[in-house]
């Protein structure tokens, strides 16, 4: 008998509407001793009241091993989205240019007037 563990395949159905996903701008994490919760919610940050108006789309329990395998996959993931948006920004990849069977977008952008100056979209060294 083969001691390697066979391959096993996923066959996942789901809804129309279920396929069609959420809208989500916040995320709270929370936790007790046996499991992991994530909140997500869509909020007006254009508000400028105290209180920012927002409503959970939905709310995810995880276990802690659970947890884990998905913060791996979405560094992962991260790491591979970011390589491919810095190669996007790279002179040789100009408008036009396919990356991945993707075009790679159009950007412009002005250079600051000093160099001390933040440019649009900047975030500040913490």
């Amino acid at each position: 008998m083969d001691d390697e563990p066979r391959e096993r395949h996923l066959n996942i159905h789901f809804s129309p509407e279920i396929m069609a996903g959420v809208y989500a701008n916040f995320a709270n994490v929370s936790h007790s001793d046996y499991e992991f919760t994530v909140t997500f919610a869509r909020v007006d940050h254009e508000v400028d009241d105290v209180e920012v108006p927002g409503v959970v789309v939905t709310r995810v329990n995880l276990s802690p091993r659970f947890m884990r395998e998905l913060i791996d996959a979405m560094e992962d993931n991260y790491s591979k989205w970011s390589t491919r948006e810095g190669i996007r920004e790279l002179p040789e990849f100009g408008p036009g240019t396919q990356i991945g069977g993707r075009d790679a977008p159009s950007t412009t952008t002005d250079a600051p007037d000093t160099p001390d100056e933040p440019r649009p979209g900047d975030t500040p060294d913490i």
